[in-house]
């Protein structure tokens, strides 16, 4: 590394006490180049807050289900300059193994909005930092001049023929997070083995090359930096209109639509999607539209919280007599939907009743262009584990495929690839928490395209003088209700996170599973965490085992799948439970009132020992 000059000589921290803290936070401090990072040490240190240093500074941050996440600050397991330099480098380590044509199909970079004032990090600034690595090792760096959604990225990735893709952001999460989402040439996102490989390659070489990684005014004069915008942004468009299929109608539509892009970057991208659809602009909710890191007029930047987070999109809905709010998340990859009732205030919709409608449309209008019922044969449909089953029971009545994946996009878009090598067709995909997929122009969740794709539903539906929640029970009337409950628990320590999951394995004994929850005999146990299934003949799950967290399902014997899982971004304890029930049974109550039974029981039988270290939290 060259000489750091002023900054080595200048490291005065005081020893915390602690030999290994002191040997990390010097380290840090050696390579460490940002002033407002540096001036955060010396704080730390000087206020004896060793927990906190030791969290920084003795951790290393890992990917989970979307890349690296953490809070923006710093220390080795936070979102700073150095990690991403550190991280950048294990990247482009593990693509010049990969790729020996790296130096001609480069990499494509993008960032959101997010910014910390006090760290000096924005998202902006750590992805001119990501290229200026890429660029000191002369590789070709698509760098987007402004923020863009996350799925822009992987269509990138695609688009250009990149060798890989890097996204500046932490979706949804609080405003003090950042994060480092990584997509491999086939526009998915990194998983195994890749993921490990790159953390390896991180872990090897860890002090910065030379101050021209530091250097994040490189982008501006290297030759080697492009920006894709232009070009992306008209490829995306183009491609979009292979989603639209009434864009006559879409003309003369007379609904009015609200949208709120959460501070974040969906304003721009979802008006342009309309125009492309053929609609008038969606009202924008003014004080979300702008872009805003410190996501100020919501308690949380996640629009899957629901009505209390989409306060001020209904407010104005109603002011405009509109009839539908969309509201996509601060990276624009997820989509939620609330719907006017008549007499009855605001219908907001969860996640899989979203797919309910999505699979359904989708479905429709696929057929309405493939009448020969052969065709069907290579078509499917794609859902994380913990999701709703409905897609199952479509494809039960309607003939295409339908396969679950692990929890996380990562595994929806690698299978869309493996699935498009053998001349399969993907034409919808999802995650319960509001991540849809329509078609498969990108493997990856895609908000800005789901809501222009169901704006067209709505005015579809409204043409048949049907809502969005009546074709809801018209679905179910046909493929049977599917009733389900989402909720977590938040839990900021991690041993009595271990601790609980160590419990539910070791319940009536060694090894042992718990045999009932709330009374109803449980029939079958996976755990791929272990790789343990009991309704497999060799005890074996179908599913890949997964290590980084922890997920154990149940199936009970009145038909409820409930599920415990670990989240791979934030320090939660999520619980899932759906009833699933054959077509023609019409008793909603009685399905809701046993589903909620037992997602009680779930979280108060196997969580409450632990109750007073957890929040408990509805979805």
């Amino acid at each position: 590394m060259e000489d750091t000059g002023d900054l080595n000589a200048d490291m005065r921290c005081q020893s915390t006490g602690d030999p290994q803290l002191d040997k990390a936070v010097h380290q840090w401090l050696t390579w460490d180049r940002n002033p407002w990072t540096r001036a955060q040490v010396d704080s730390l240190v000087a206020a004896g807050r060793l927990d906190d240093l030791w969290s920084r500074f003795c951790n290393r941050v890992s990917f989970g289900t979307a890349g690296l996440r953490a809070p923006m600050g710093a220390g080795f397991n936070r979102i700073n300059d150095l990690t991403i330099i550190q991280s950048t480098q294990g990247l482009y380590t593990y693509l010049c193994r990969c790729f020996a044509d790296l130096g001609s199909r480069g990499v494509v970079v993008g960032f959101d909005t997010r910014g910390q004032e006090e760290s000096g990090c924005s998202s902006q600034r750590l992805a001119k930092l990501t290229a200026a690595v890429m660029l000191s090792r002369g590789v070709p760096v698509h760098l987007f001049s402004v923020f863009v959604p996350t799925p822009y990225v992987p269509y990138a990735v695609r688009s250009l023929g990149a060798a890989a893709g890097v996204m500046i952001t932490a979706s949804h999460n609080p405003k003090e997070d950042n994060g480092y989402k990584v997509y491999w040439c086939n526009g998915a996102q990194l998983s195994a083995p890749h993921d490990k490989e790159v953390l390896r390659c991180i872990e090897e070489q860890l002090e910065p090359w030379s101050t021209s990684c530091w250097d994040e005014e490189l982008v501006d004069h290297c030759s080697l930096r492009t920006d894709p915008l232009n070009q992306i942004n008209s490829c995306y468009k183009d491609d979009l209109t292979s989603l639209c299929f009434h864009r006559d109608l879409n003309r003369n539509c007379s609904l009015k639509f609200v949208h709120s892009s959460f501070h974040g970057v969906g304003h721009t991208f979802i008006q342009q999607a309309f125009q492309v659809f053929g609609f008038a602009p969606p009202i924008p909710v003014p004080e979300q539209k702008d872009p805003d890191p410190n996501f100020s007029s919501v308690r949380c930047p996640n629009p899957e919280e629901g009505e209390s987070v989409l306060e001020l999109s209904l407010l104005l809905a109603e002011r405009e007599n509109a009839q539908i709010v969309l509201a996509t998340d601060p990276d624009a990859d997820r989509l939620a939907v609330a719907e006017k009732s008549d007499g009855c205030g605001w219908k907001v919709f969860s996640g899989n009743e979203l797919a309910a409608l999505f699979g359904w449309w989708m479905f429709f209008n696929w057929k309405e262009n493939h009448p020969d019922p052969a065709d069907t044969q290579n078509v499917y449909m794609l859902a994380t584990t913990v999701s709703s089953k409905i897609l199952q029971a479509f494809s039960r009545i309607e003939g295409f495929h339908f396969e679950e994946t692990l929890p996380g996009f990562k595994w929806i878009g690698n299978r869309i690839h493996e699935l498009s090598k053998t001349g399969n067709s993907v034409i919808f995909a999802f995650e319960e928490s509001i991540g849809f997929l329509c078609g498969s122009m990108v493997p990856e969740k895609d908000g800005v395209s789901a809501a222009v794709v169901m704006a067209e539903m709505v005015a579809y539906l409204h043409e048949k003088s049907l809502s969005l929640n009546q074709q809801l029970h018209n679905i179910y009337r046909t493929y049977g209700y599917h009733v389900s409950r989402t909720s977590y628990v938040v839990c900021n320590d991690p041993p009595t996170i271990q601790k609980i999951f160590g419990r539910i394995r070791n319940f009536d004994g060694n090894g042992s599973y718990p045999k009932t929850c709330g009374g109803v005999r449980i029939v079958h146990v996976r755990d791929v965490t272990t790789g343990f299934d009991s309704s497999q003949p060799d005890l074996r799950s179908v599913l890949p085992v997964s290590r980084s967290g922890h997920m154990i399902t149940f199936t009970l014997e009145n038909g409820v799948v409930a599920t415990l899982r670990t989240s791979g971004t934030e320090p939660k304890i999520k619980s899932y439970t759906e009833f699933c029930a054959a077509p023609g049974q019409s008793d909603v109550s009685r399905l809701e009132a046993e589903l909620q039974k037992v997602t009680d029981a779930l979280l108060d039988e196997f969580l409450e020992p632990d109750k007073n270290q957890l929040i408990r939290r509805f979805i």
